[in-house]
């Protein structure tokens, strides 16, 4: 049984979903999975089981931050031998060429956090996507006309209200499509571990427009993502 998250072994399946928000998780868990049993409510950081077409599937909070999401992804990694990690978040668009409700299917994470420079001791280490799971997710996205879907890098940012914003242009012209608070973390420890990873987010709110959507929008609405996850990391 590990600290933060609390569930007995064999509770959590290898393939893992992970939302920051606990409610997006037991909103997930009620939508999307036959049979989901809550595993874990530590800290209210909600944790559920169940199956999909048949394939057990976990889906656990993970809170807001490269630090939170630190401490659940390696829970998860070492205590309960998870396989598999799919980000389901929200991000901010960072370019006119992503519109809100598009999904970011972050084929790498730069960052603004100094946790993998002191990893590397003072290297820049580039965090990248699970391959087999990156195209596998493009795919499901192609596959539907409900989704707009974009491959490339987003910002995996420390501070969510940024006082220097004009910092992120130079990042915006090397292609940075969004950002968001998790994804560098999740690749680096899934890269530690052997595992695979990939964040997909939906467009919540656009930086350059001002457009946004509300929280119970982004805790219940982005169906299409989650339905892109199980397929990328379940369906094949």
């Amino acid at each position: 049984m590990s600290t933060h998250i609390g569930a007995e072994p064999g509770q959590i399946a290898p393939t893992v979903l992970l939302p920051g928000d606990p409610l997006r998780s037991r909103w997930i868990a009620r939508t999307f999975l036959d049979d989901a049993e809550c595993h874990s409510e530590v800290r209210g950081m909600l944790g559920y089981t169940g199956t999909w077409r048949g394939q057990p599937v976990s889906v656990q909070g993970s809170g807001m931050g490269q630090p939170s999401m630190s401490i659940y992804v390696n829970e998860l990694l070492d205590d309960y031998d998870v396989q598999t990690v799919v980000r389901v978040g929200s991000c901010g668009a960072l370019t006119e060429r992503v519109a809100i409700r598009d999904l970011v299917i972050a084929s790498g994470a730069c960052t603004d956090s100094s946790m993998n420079r002191l990893r590397f001791h003072g290297l820049d280490y580039a965090p990248v996507a699970d391959f087999g799971l990156l195209r596998a997710a493009y795919d499901a996205a192609q596959a539907r006309d409900d989704v707009t879907a974009h491959v490339g890098l987003i910002l995996s940012g420390d501070t969510f209200y940024n006082p220097r914003p004009e910092l992120t242009a130079p990042l915006v012209e090397h292609g940075v499509l969004a950002v968001e608070m998790e994804a560098s973390a999740l690749y680096t420890l899934a890269a530690a571990k052997g595992r695979r990873a990939l964040a997909i987010c939906t467009v919540s709110d656009h930086v350059v427009t001002g457009e946004a959507t509300t929280s119970q929008e982004r805790e219940e609405t982005f169906g299409a993502m989650v339905e892109v996850a199980l397929e990328a990391a379940l369906g094949g």
